[in-house]
């Protein structure tokens, strides 16, 4: 966006945010992938980020289009003191924002509004943090309508297939499973959840997207995996935006409190 000279991304991405203490808690793998994230999975440089997180739910699409520096949203409660005290600064992408709404437009979706207050959420600062630490990189948010379908948010994504060749890392944050009543300290992992997430791992690999798309009918325990499905839409998103011959590649794979998955795959567009 803006003057640089755009090097198109070929990756998306869908990461895995799990649990808010990802942001202190050194004990858990995926924090410290998503540090390495730059150095290992992708090294090139985006223009601006583009993050669909499943904690901003909205009727309709809507972009955050910040001037200036995002806020931090603490939307979280009862973890440690400290967490309240972290800052992820990253200027907005004011042009993005609106770029991302003129090509939903341009793809049928007639209704896309604009939030110029809303900052960052913690699915989105709370990764960015680990994988863009110096915050210098714009950042604009997209969000996700539970009340649609899996077929509605990967149409959205293939709607902003484009803004790759413009140099936007785009990145779905949210978790391949996420029952948080199910959460405990119990060992091992709750077999319903294994049994989704091999189920996901299984279906994009193997390009079954159509299958992902209507995970609610397809998937074991789809419904216990996911009571409500803010946390798989950004899944969706990514896969729709890395166009219908991508290839996905599981990147990091990881649980936490019995039945808390942190798999996180990269999708990468194949030439046609």
């Amino acid at each position: 966006m803006g003057s640089q000279i755009a090097v198109p991304v070929k990756e998306t991405f869908f990461i895995s945010h799990g649990s808010p203490m990802l942001s202190i808690d050194d004990s858990l793998p995926a924090r410290h992938f998503l540090k390495c994230f730059k150095q290992k999975v992708f090294t090139q440089k985006p223009n601006s980020i583009l993050v669909i997180s499943g904690h901003w739910e909205t009727s309709e699409p809507t972009v955050n289009c910040i001037t200036g520096l995002n806020d931090t949203i603490y939307d979280f409660y009862g973890f440690p003191e400290q967490m309240y005290q972290l800052k992820y600064q990253a200027p907005g992408a004011p042009k993005l924002a609106k770029r991302v709404k003129e090509l939903l437009k341009s793809s049928g979706f007639n209704r896309v509004r604009e939030d110029n207050n809303r900052g960052l959420d913690h699915g989105a600062w709370v990764p960015l943090m680990l994988m863009y630490p110096e915050a210098d990189i714009p950042v604009c948010q997209l969000s996700v309508q539970t009340k649609r379908d899996g077929t509605h948010h990967f149409n959205i994504g293939k709607a902003l297939a484009p803004l790759k060749e413009e140099g936007v890392l785009i990145v779905g944050s949210g978790s391949a499973t996420h029952n948080l009543r199910a959460l405990s300290d119990t060992a091992g992992v709750a077999s319903w959840a294994m049994d989704f997430d091999n189920w996901l791992k299984d279906s994009l690999v193997n390009g079954r997207y159509e299958d992902v798309n209507n995970y609610m009918t397809k998937a074991p325990c789809a419904k216990i995996a996911h009571p409500w499905p803010d946390h798989l839409y950004p899944l969706h998103v990514a896969m729709g935006a890395a166009g219908e011959n991508a290839k996905a590649e599981l990147i990091h794979h990881s649980w936490s409190n019995h039945a808390l998955s942190y798999a996180s795959y990269k999708f990468e567009s194949q030439p046609k």
